[in-house]
């Protein structure tokens, strides 16, 4: 197979997981013996090639109001003119179909569209190729990729939603194949009755950790350290974390690392009164897991699969994680980690006062966390699952 992947970003523009992911599956395919190219985005300037990490790349400037994935959050009324015009992006067209025609690849895979639109499908299809669509957010549904509003996940899509995605569900009858990074993520587009024609699949992101040793039992007299790595969102919950921690008066810190918009930070670090809480920036996670006994994910949005708790695991931390969305795929209560519930805000306290004072569950929890990941770890696992997607659909099309 000659597989074209088209994503926003590609490495070394990574701003999440879903990049993360497509890396590894995209340079795994190719050293299975396919054929690979991707098609991203590059702020502006004519389309290029390049080679990353042996893998060739195309980048092509978008064509838009700005550059979306800058820190400085633009004004209401620009980001309302970009999502407009990210409706169905014409000038976006050009590139897919240069890029097709210099390739000329037996399939294609799409990841996340931001920038890119649905207009994309459109060029696929007319070029008669199958297409395959993986699902790695919220994007096709809400212009924010997330469905959050006012401080909680919408269950229905509000009137802006509407407008903005009018053609989508529609045009998504053009997709031959859909795979979604869970469970969760898949049953939501169901519910919004998109992909009425594509066969469906469920295939986990994977990540390469290899096994750190298992870590000693913690003893009583110990003070928790507890972590939080991340995007610092409004929507990750942050704020619980911190106002549930502030209030537990135990022998404990807080960790917070990674970054996010610059007036989101500020208002983080003025909220934050606590002496034993301290804000590290990015780094790197293999480090900042080997300082911390227990992950604490408490997302109010609905995580499409929430990665980061499968890398703690992975890493034999307890997991604590707000129990909407993916996250109740892989953090399984009582068993790797604890669940708790946004809508009784003190469930999260109380689960990390558990685990501070209950050293036989905190131990078992620890012993348990990687192998109940293992089979997600399986970089193998996730390979051959998209390959027999890709072969399946190239296949049907051929057939048709």
């Amino acid at each position: 197979m000659k597989i074209l992947y088209i994503n926003a970003l590609y490495s070394p523009d990574i701003l999440g997981g879903a990049e993360l992911s497509l890396k590894v599956l995209v340079e795994a395919m190719q050293a299975n013996g396919h054929e690979v190219a991707v098609l991203s985005l590059q702020p502006a300037g004519r389309l290029k090639e390049e080679y990353v990490d042996g893998v060739k790349v195309y980048r092509a400037p978008l064509k838009n109001r700005y550059w979306p994935f800058h820190k400085s959050k633009p004004g209401k009324w620009a980001r309302l003119r970009w999502h407009l015009k990210d409706r169905y992006n014409r000038q976006m067209r050009t590139y897919v179909r240069k890029v097709i025609a210099k390739e000329n690849p037996t399939i294609i895979s799409c990841h996340n569209l931001v920038g890119w639109s649905i207009a994309v499908w459109d060029e696929i299809k007319k070029s008669n190729l199958p297409l395959v669509q993986v699902l790695h957010d919220l994007y096709l549904l809400c212009p924010n990729s997330d469905m959050f509003k006012g401080n909680a996940s919408c269950q229905h899509q509000c009137l802006q939603c509407k407008l903005l995605r009018s053609k989508h569900r529609k045009l998504s009858a053009k997709v031959d194949a859909v795979v979604g990074i869970s469970n969760f993520i898949l049953k939501r587009f169901n519910h919004f009755h998109y992909f009425p024609y594509a066969q469906k699949h469920v295939i986990y992101n994977s990540r390469q950790i290899p096994p750190p040793p298992l870590p000693s039992d913690r003893k009583v007299y110990e003070a928790l350290k507890v972590g939080y790595i991340g995007t610092l969102a409004e929507k990750k919950g942050i704020e619980w974390l911190i106002q549930q921690f502030e209030q537990l008066q135990i022998n404990a810190t807080l960790t917070i690392a990674g970054a996010g918009k610059k007036d989101y930070e500020e208002h983080l670090h003025a909220i934050t009164k606590a002496p034993n809480i301290a804000f590290i920036g990015s780094t790197d996670s293999t480090l900042f897991y080997k300082e911390v006994d227990v992950l604490v994910v408490p997302s109010l949005w609905q995580e499409p699969l929430g990665m980061v708790a499968i890398e703690a695991l992975a890493n034999h931390l307890p997991v604590i994680a707000n129990n909407i969305g993916g996250l109740r795929e892989t953090v399984k209560h009582e068993v790797n980690g604890l669940l708790c519930e946004s809508a009784d805000p003190n469930s999260l306290g109380k689960a990390i006062l558990r685990l501070n004072e209950d050293m036989a569950l905190y131990n078992r929890l620890m012993k348990n966390a990687r192998s109940s990941v293992e089979a997600i770890l399986d970089k193998e696992r996730m390979i051959n699952e998209y390959a027999m997607v890709l072969n399946g659909t190239t296949n049907k099309h051929i057939n048709a």
